[in-house]
């Protein structure tokens, strides 16, 4: 008996060792494409700020759909609980709410200040999307690994840390890169950018942790962090990106991140 109990706990703690691997690697990735910031040197000119935003747009559109909408509706027709788009739907209006609430709720929290700027608002709102949208794919590595221990090809679960980590590398952009614009400092914005993707390994391992408790919740915690970041390209992005600029922008953060998606998914 307490040798069997041994041997689960060794196994397990060989799964999260590859968990924390495969996680961390998606986290560097992040962590390098929030080091753009120290690419840039003095202030952003306008044009390049609305291009950028209009680039962190294209990246989460793109990955509202490739990275998290898809992967729910074909999880959630494999299951064959409830109708496969029942799970995306339910989760992005959810999603949606949940950062129209935070919307509203920004101007309560900071009532201490004499105001809060718009612009400061949708670093708040960009940071929380993306953060939430890395949250369940850290959680899918942790359970690729997780199903690894099952069978499942230990390979693909590699494969998939791989893609996602590469995705991450215009999404670390994405974050500290509007905050830099903003005059932020280049320290910071870098940290906010390294903090937004911090998420993907805690939670991989605590997904490795509970991996038959979350699996039935993955359909619904993908389409939730889509909702979000559709409300914030809708809401804030895509009106101060507008420009010929932000259009190149937002195609260009599309493309990338849809390439990346089919080819590396």
């Amino acid at each position: 008996m307490k040798y069997s109990v041994k041997k689960a706990l060794i196994r397990l703690l060989q799964f999260l060792i590859r968990a924390a691997v495969g996680t961390g690697f998606t986290f560097l990735m992040t962590s390098l494409g929030a080091a753009a910031v120290f690419v840039f040197r003095g202030e952003v000119r306008p044009g390049l700020r609305r291009a950028l935003l209009g680039f962190a747009a294209g990246v989460m559109t793109a990955a509202s759909v490739w990275s998290l909408l898809l992967p729910a509706i074909e999880q959630s027709a494999d299951a064959g609980r409830v109708p496969a788009w029942l799970p995306a739907a339910a989760g992005i209006l959810l999603g949606v709410v949940f950062l129209a609430a935070l919307d509203s709720a920004i101007p309560k929290l900071q009532a201490r200040q004499k105001h809060i700027s718009a612009v400061r608002k949708q670093d708040l709102l960009l940071i929380t999307a993306i953060t939430l949208h890395n949250i369940p794919e850290g959680m899918a590595v942790g359970l690729a690994f997780a199903l690894a221990a099952d069978g499942d090809s230990l390979a693909a679960a590699s494969a998939l840390a791989l893609g996602i980590g590469i995705q991450n590398f215009p999404e670390g952009a994405a974050v500290s890169l509007p905050l830099l614009k903003e005059g932020e400092g280049k320290g910071r914005a870098f940290l906010t950018g390294v903090l937004s993707g911090a998420v993907e390994p805690l939670f991989g391992i605590l997904t490795v942790l509970a991996a038959a408790l979350l699996r039935p919740a993955m359909p619904w915690l993908l389409s939730f962090a889509a909702g979000a970041m559709l409300y914030v390209v809708v809401e804030e992005l895509v009106p101060q990106a507008h420009s010929r600029g932000g259009t190149c922008g937002f195609v260009l953060g599309f493309l990338i991140m849809m390439v990346l998606d089919v080819a590396l998914g």
